[in-house]
């Protein structure tokens, strides 16, 4: 068994791994003999993909701050959830797909043809007349917007050594942190500029985006793939052939309906037992039909994996409500012009980097179990929802309040590193290249989960507040005034009298059920991360193989043979 050799002279982005196996090249490492990327090649490499993560998240937050002229323009003042609901549930549907179609073709075309689909997306959006076509677009941009993440994950695992890859990891993140803190801050100052408006906001990227692409296209290498042990046919039709089809339709009805019911204003009951079913019917033809799976359902039995996955959905899922919701807050109960809604979110974000850097710097150095950081993570975490609950009101310190939301993102960014790094701990080696994108996938999902989930409980809390603070006060014709205020927060700036009081109030109410809502949730998925144990899986060398393979006993006692590869 040999050992590459590493040092700090190693190059930060290579195609040569410093992983060698008994035997033969193992089949989901770069080739010993492909050229290290040239310093040029890789910078515009990272530049391209930073540049698409950035303008991909940042289409989800700059609703936040135009959705109230788009909501006028469109008639559509009780259907503003839908404006993130809409481009989330497409790229969470999606994304599923994108790993397949990752597998069948190379990263620079798959992505290139991607955001083309993207930027069609943007286009349509800037010239909707109606809602139905602002949301085909916004349905079209998110299909798109698919194929970013898992491609970024696999220039990270392919491109990357191992002792340097935390680092691009963490500039995976920086970019999705920056697009979600810079997007709602660039709408809102774009957006009243007369030239612009909303319709500019979205077909003002289309250049940024396709050049981008087309750098990203040329400068990353051809011979990139997520898996290399899958053979595919030479023609388009023969690669095509090789999608699993049924369960790519099974699995995008099961998230749509599920999705669909949590995003209306009253929970549809009925869509959400389909989801179960079509989701049942998912699971079971993957695991007994299914040629070429979408997640290999070995991956999707171990324990530790599966149970991280939902505590980090669930996490996510309430900080979202933080991230969709802190401009609005500030519009509504604070009286800030549109334009500097945005910049609620800039303490947050960057509370959020800097939880990830100083978790990874200081504490995260070492290969191991970090069982108990994480649980203390969920449980600080909890705290600062229900903080961030108690200080949103109209006449809280508000330096008090944009502390809460940093310490809030400090302690998420913290805890995703820390869950992360025990997952790979719980988690045979060979198969990180599927938990870690697996991982990634379920935090996509939960942007989803927080445009519905929250957007779906602020409306129909505030809807409910406003109708019993105006009946109580014996007020009658107020229903237009109602759906306007649902659609147009920043209506409440121009409302006088006992108007402006029932609207401050029922939004206060609005803002702190969900919160306390969310802090709920982190309870729950406490409970669930720590069903995970600490432990890691068995790892026994199978004396009587040939082929050189480990026989690993999961944490369900079930075993996966996995290749024999030397580690640092």
């Amino acid at each position: 068994m040999s050992v590459a050799a590493t040092s700090e002279t190693t190059p930060l982005i290579s195609s040569s791994s410093n992983i060698e196996i008994e035997g033969d090249q193992h089949p989901l490492l770069p080739k010993r003999n492909d050229p290290i990327l040239s310093k040029l090649r890789g910078t515009a490499i990272c530049l391209s993909i930073w540049t698409l993560i950035f303008a991909i998240t940042s289409n989800v937050s700059l609703i936040t701050t135009i959705q109230s002229p788009i909501a006028i323009d469109l008639d559509a003042f009780t259907e503003v959830s839908w404006f993130s609901s809409t481009y989330l549930i497409a790229i969470t549907s999606i994304t599923p797909v994108a790993g397949r179609l990752s597998t069948i073709f190379t990263a620079p075309v798959y992505l290139l043809a991607s955001i083309i689909i993207h930027v069609c997306g943007l286009l349509i959006t800037s010239q909707a007349e109606s809602l139905s076509t602002f949301l085909v677009g916004r349905a079209v941009a998110g299909i798109g917007s698919a194929a970013v993440t898992p491609v970024a994950l696999i220039l990270v695992t392919e491109l990357t050594s191992q002792r340097r890859r935390g680092l691009f990891f963490g500039a995976v993140n920086t970019g999705y942190t920056s697009g979600i803190a810079c997007g709602a801050i660039i709408a809102g100052v774009l957006e009243p500029i007369p030239s612009i408006g909303w319709r500019g906001v979205f077909w003002i990227q289309i250049p940024f985006t396709l050049t981008a692409a087309i750098v990203a296209f040329f400068a990353i290498p051809r011979h990139i793939k997520a898996n290399k042990t899958a053979s595919f046919g030479g023609t388009l039709g023969e690669k095509l052939s090789q999608i699993d089809y049924f369960g790519v339709i099974t699995l995008i009805t099961s998230v749509v309906l599920l999705l669909y019911s949590l995003s209306s204003t009253k929970i549809q009951v009925f869509p959400i037992f389909l989801s179960l079913a079509s989701l049942a019917l998912f699971l079971f033809v993957e695991a007994n039909w299914a040629q070429y799976p979408i997640v290999p359902i070995s991956v999707l039995r171990s324990r530790g994996n599966m149970l991280t996955s939902f505590a980090t959905l669930g996490i996510m899922t309430a900080r979202w409500s933080i991230l969709f919701y802190a401009p609005t807050y500030v519009l509504t109960l604070r009286n800030w012009p549109q334009e500097k809604a945005g910049i609620t979110l800039i303490p947050t974000n960057l509370g959020f980097a800097l939880g990830g850097l100083l978790a990874g710097g200081l504490h995260i150095r070492r290969s191991g179990s970090f069982y108990i950081s994480t649980l203390v993570c969920f449980f600080l975490f909890i705290l600062s929802m229900i903080t961030v609950s108690w200080v949103s009101t109209p006449a809280s310190n508000m330096w008090l309040y944009l502390l809460s939301i940093f310490v809030n993102g400090l302690i998420a960014g913290g805890l995703l590193n820390y869950s992360l790094a025990h997952v790979l701990h719980l988690t045979i080696p060979s198969t990180h290249f599927i938990v870690i994108p697996l991982n990634a996938m379920f935090r996509s999902l939960s942007g989803s989960f927080g445009a519905a989930i929250s957007g779906g409980l602020f409306l129909r809390t505030l809807q409910h507040a406003l109708k019993h603070e105006f009946k109580q006060r014996g007020l009658t014709g107020k229903s237009q005034l109602i759906r306007q205020l649902i659609g147009t927060p920043r209506l409440v700036q121009s409302l006088e009298g006992v108007d402006k009081e029932v609207a401050l109030l029922a939004y206060e109410t609005a803002f702190r059920t969900m919160f306390i809502a969310g802090a709920c949730l982190a309870i729950i998925v406490l409970l669930i991360q720590a069903g995970t144990g600490w432990t890691a899986p068995e790892v026994v060398k199978d004396e009587e193989t040939s082929s050189g393979s480990q026989t690993a006993v999961g944490s369900v006692g079930q075993e996966i043979i996995s290749p024999v590869v030397s580690r640092e």
